[in-house]
């Protein structure tokens, strides 16, 4: 399924995404139709909550699906097809933030099955283990930012 909206930004494509067996991480999201470097790929929707929301209900949990908007006070706890989209040191998607929405959106050409990544950048959990298994040539080892 595609549709196509316009706005001030650029003209954006949602593509039609499935979830499957990923071998960077348990499951992973698939594009099912070839992907345009620019063009969107997905939305990173959920709730959003505060910081001290989320370390409150994350507290004994060892998995979260949280992405930081902003100075990070406020996350999306990712709760879409989205959530899926593993971190690669050797991506081919990227996020940005657009009127405090976070778009994922290809950097370079995507073909039909591919999986898609983007690098996590992370900031927060500097005292947890975050080894990257990604399997890119040139990766760091670690899902945390340079």
């Amino acid at each position: 399924m595609r549709s196509t909206t316009s706005s001030n930004e650029s003209i954006h494509i949602l593509m039609a995404l499935i979830i499957r067996s990923s071998s960077i991480h348990a499951a992973g999201c698939y594009t099912t139709t070839p992907v345009r470097k620019g063009e969107r790929v997905a939305e990173y929707s959920g709730p959003r909550l505060t910081k001290e929301q989320a370390d409150r209900l994350y507290k004994k949990k060892p998995i979260t699906y949280l992405f930081g908007l902003g100075d990070g006070e406020v996350v999306i706890d990712g709760h879409s097809t989205a959530m899926f989209i593993n971190h690669s040191c050797d991506p081919n998607c990227e996020t940005s933030e657009i009127r405090g929405r976070i778009w994922i959106k290809a950097i370079k050409d995507i073909q039909a099955g591919e999986e898609i990544t983007y690098d996590y950048c992370l900031y927060d959990g500097k005292d947890e283990d975050l080894t990257c298994n990604c399997g890119a040539t040139a990766c760091r080892g670690s899902m945390l930012a340079e």
